[in-house]
């Protein structure tokens, strides 16, 4: 059995935690510098929307290259209209020409979109800052992933053009 003195100091000891818990929760116990209590209260913006147009610049620079599903379904439509167009007595140029060419020209404009728009997006991110709070700058990762976007958007386009005017894989010489 405890003596009375250890009894109140048991239960001193236990109203000190309970008081330094309550201190803790309502944030009185431990000092903030000036810093740490406006960043809480700062209604800046926070760069999300940033972050996000760069990943959107990037992710529309690859499907520039690779391909996307509307420049697939385009260039099957263009290739069926085309084979509906020629008759089984045409000639093996217009043959080529209506049935794969349109299609190769469909696939290369849908490309040069989603370049174009990864090439303006990835601008605009890039843009942002110098229309935004003077001394927030923007953060690494975001102009990283901007720039990747726009030189995907370039590079897409360069190759969509390059297809489009049949420099690149341009259709075989019939004839």
């Amino acid at each position: 059995m405890a003596t009375k003195t250890e009894d109140q100091a048991a239960v001193t000891a236990a109203d000190e935690v309970t008081e330094t818990e309550e201190e803790t929760q309502t944030g009185q116990g431990t000092p903030q510098t000036e810093e740490q209590e406006a960043a809480p209260h700062e209604g800046g913006p926070s760069g999300v929307g940033q972050g996000a147009g760069a990943v959107v610049s990037a992710g529309l620079g690859v499907v520039s290259l690779t391909g996307s599903w509307m420049g697939t379904v385009a260039s099957a439509r263009e290739s069926l209209i085309g084979q509906l167009q020629t008759s089984s007595s045409s000639d093996v140029a217009k043959m080529v020409k209506e049935g794969y060419g349109d299609a190769w020209h469909a696939t290369a404009l849908w490309g040069g979109l989603f370049a174009l728009s990864a090439l303006v997006v990835g601008v605009v991110v890039l843009a942002r800052p110098a229309f935004g709070e003077p001394g927030r700058p923007q953060a690494p990762w975001i102009r990283s992933a901007a720039w990747a976007g726009v030189s995907l958007g370039v590079v897409g386009l360069l190759l969509a053009v390059l297809k489009y005017t049949d420099v690149l894989l341009g259709l075989p010489a019939t004839g």
